[in-house]
């Protein structure tokens, strides 16, 4: 029955991942999310309802709109799947605890949101990070990463909200002075706030190392394959995105991290 009922839970996290698509798109242009009804960005055809089921339709179509024949981006069936992934795990590892089963997988939407709009655009929109904020705080009387009467645990939001705001705000500050130039966006700020909220002061210096080591590995990618130069921008909200999804999915906690060293 479990099986089953987790298989569900993928599923609706297909289509979950279809509406955030329509977010990612929108959202940087400041169009409605809400209408007009799903159509082809190249030729702006609207969407029959059978060439836009998550997946499938991209798998029937060869990847292809139906109308103008121009390629599909290949973003589209990745953030579905990506997706139904996360959303079977979370269900997975927390159905038992249904309060923080819902936080966990609507911050790990926006933070999806967040990550694809910040690889596309090199933006964060803060509303999403105020949202995650707003969340982490709301339910951080159900957070089993905090411990302690409620009101301990809402101090244990809050004050991560804050150290994980200014964490950032220093390595921006020190930056400028290095580099003089921006060396991390105000974005990132508000983002790690938001993680801190949802995660406490360790689970901020936890997803700081986690998205430090993929950013540098693909940062590093990127300098090989020659896509870079040294001293290029590259977005670290994506990375700051799945650390906390990692750490909500099963925290890691710092004394990891050093046990390896």
């Amino acid at each position: 029955m479990e099986i089953i009922l987790i298989f569900i839970a993928g599923i609706m996290g297909l289509m979950i991942g279809s509406f955030l698509n329509v977010c990612i798109y929108r959202v940087p242009k400041r169009l409605s999310i809400i209408k007009p009804r799903s159509l082809c960005p190249k030729c702006s055809k609207a969407l029959k309802f059978y060439d836009n089921i998550p997946l499938l339709s991209y798998i029937i179509l060869g990847g292809k709109c139906r109308n103008c024949k121009n390629p599909i981006s290949l973003r589209y069936p990745i953030v579905e799947l990506i997706t139904a992934i996360i959303t079977a795990l979370m269900f997975f590892q927390w159905g038992s605890n249904p309060l923080w089963l819902a936080a966990v997988l609507i911050s790990s939407y926006i933070f999806i949101v967040i990550a694809i709009i910040d690889f596309e655009t090199m933006m964060i929109a803060d509303i999403f990070s105020y949202a995650i904020g707003f969340i982490g705080l709301s339910f951080s009387f159900f957070n089993p990463y905090f411990f302690g009467a409620p009101f301990q645990k809402l101090a244990q939001a809050a004050i991560g909200a804050l150290v994980g705001a200014a964490m950032i705000w220093l390595l921006a500050f020190i930056g400028k002075k290095i580099y003089k130039k921006e060396a991390v966006g105000e974005g990132d700020i508000f983002l790690m706030a938001a993680i801190g909220a949802m995660l406490g002061v360790e689970g901020i210096l936890s997803s700081l190392i986690i998205a430090s080591l993929f950013g540098s590995v693909y940062g590093i990618t990127l300098l090989i394959l020659k896509k870079a130069k040294r001293f290029d921008h590259i977005p670290f909200g994506p990375f700051l995105s799945l650390a906390a999804i990692i750490n909500m999915y099963s925290f890691i906690g710092i004394n990891t991290f050093f046990f390896y060293i």
